[in-house]
């Protein structure tokens, strides 16, 4: 299933793509460059849309849910076992320690003489 929401998703991704490059901007025309508010459609600037606007809503709908069902499949997939922070160890103790008390560090080292 997942396979297929893929294969969808990167159709609709390229069908959207074109659709959006193959669209000319509203001041493409040069009625619009001086004014004329209608120049790409037949009811005024706030027309009906035509059918490469609409189908790119469609396919951008489309995309959409795709995108969903991949992240719903996606974290099915790969659920957290646990938090970092649920794994970190907390010190027990809160002193600091010395160098001369760790074992096997600074042997005949002159570092517990020092005044603290």
């Amino acid at each position: 299933m997942e396979t297929l929401v893929w294969v969808v998703h990167i159709i609709v991704a390229i069908a959207l793509i074109a659709l959006v490059l193959l669209q000319h901007g509203k001041g493409a025309d040069m009625g619009a460059a001086f004014g004329s508010g209608s120049s790409g459609s037949l009811f005024g600037a706030s027309g009906s849309a035509n059918f490469l606007s609409r189908s790119t809503a469609v396919l951008a709908s489309l995309f959409f849910l795709t995108s969903l069902g991949l992240a719903y499949f996606g974290l099915q997939q790969h659920k957290p076992a646990a938090s970092v922070l649920d794994r970190t160890v907390v010190p027990t103790t809160t002193q600091p320690v010395v160098p001369s008390q760790v074992p096997g560090k600074n042997a005949g080292s002159k570092a517990g003489d020092i005044p603290q």
